[in-house]
């Protein structure tokens, strides 16, 4: 292959950054199980098609971020101690492995791929599907792209809590069985809770970046310290929300993801500590994606078991 094509499926690999598709597996997951909790029935075909309209999707998401953090300067204002694993954002075109050009490209194809994957589930399986897909493909590209530049306004964590919340758990469920219910979109609460957190405990590593480029999230509006009081009641309504699932379900299963609780707990003491400390303060970072995953694997736990018990 010549130089450039691999420098590019460097980059695209970069900016696709598969590791982070957790983000969109686990609310797929949980509305799936829950699905299958629900009728006795799961449709893989179905779910694997609806899994890489959502992955598309994604990596339109960004690749658009990357291109206009870039273009405001965010990325470029990140200094090399504070970047961490978990923040900086992909730094595809910083890093010289895309091009402006290439980064709009990728946004182009991919956004363009998820919406014909949603236009052949919606012609083919559900239509219900369409409404959801055009609100989170409305959400991609509104994050950055302007006149909307969501991320810039302090919406970027409703946003996000939003999509990979109500509209990822509600669309797996909804393309499996059909139609939607209560339960389903109590149990997409805490998953939108959580991966809220998860962005927002991201954004302290940014925080000086952000501010120099005008990027009005809910950590540089707050400032670091007042930030943490926000980290930890995202948690706290996590844990409301699995409890308010429970009480109305009478499904005692949704209460599992309490064994997070001791994760929350040292991520939230690490947060108040060293919220000015970056190196210090990884372990929030981490103990919160953590968080997110056992929770979707318990709630995914806790949906199939509806099945077997009969709640």
């Amino acid at each position: 292959m010549e130089p450039d094509v691999r420098r590019f499926w460097r980059g695209f690999w970069q900016v696709a950054d598969p590791k982070i598709w957790i983000a969109s597996t686990v609310p797929m997951g949980v509305g799936g199980a829950m699905a299958y909790g629900a009728t006795g029935t799961f449709h893989w075909y179905w779910f694997f098609v609806s899994l890489i309209g959502v992955y598309f999707i994604e990596i339109g998401k960004n690749a658009v971020n990357d291109f206009v953090d870039f273009n405001t300067g965010v990325d470029l204002m990140v200094a090399p101690e504070k970047r961490t694993p978990f923040s900086g954002g992909k730094r595809a075109i910083v890093d010289g492995n895309l091009t402006l050009r290439e980064a709009a490209v990728i946004t182009a194809i991919t956004l363009t791929a998820g919406s014909l994957v949603g236009v052949y589930i919606g012609f083919l399986r559900e239509p219900g599907i369409l409404w959801i897909g055009c609100t989170g493909l409305f959400f991609a590209a509104a994050y950055s792209l302007p006149p909307f530049k969501l991320a810039y306004r302090g919406m970027g964590e409703a946003v996000v809590g939003v999509t990979f919340g109500p509209l990822i758990v509600s669309g797996a469920f909804l393309v499996q069985t059909h139609y939607l219910s209560m339960e389903v979109i109590l149990a997409s609460l805490p998953i939108g809770f959580l991966i809220a957190n998860v962005l927002f405990i991201n954004q302290y590593p940014d925080f000086e970046a952000d501010s120099q480029g005008n990027k009005r999230n809910w950590v540089v509006r707050l400032g670091k310290t007042r930030g943490i009081i926000v980290y930890a009641a995202l948690f706290t309504a996590t844990y409301i929300s699995l409890v308010v699932l429970s009480a109305v379900t009478g499904n005692p299963f949704w209460l599992l993801p309490f064994i997070t609780l001791p994760l929350v707990i040292r991520a939230v003491k690490i947060a108040s500590r060293y919220c000015d400390d970056i190196p210090n303060c990884i372990p929030a970072n981490a103990n919160t994606i953590k968080t997110y995953q056992i929770t979707g694997a318990a709630m995914v736990l806790a949906g199939i078991m509806t099945r077997f018990f009969h709640i």
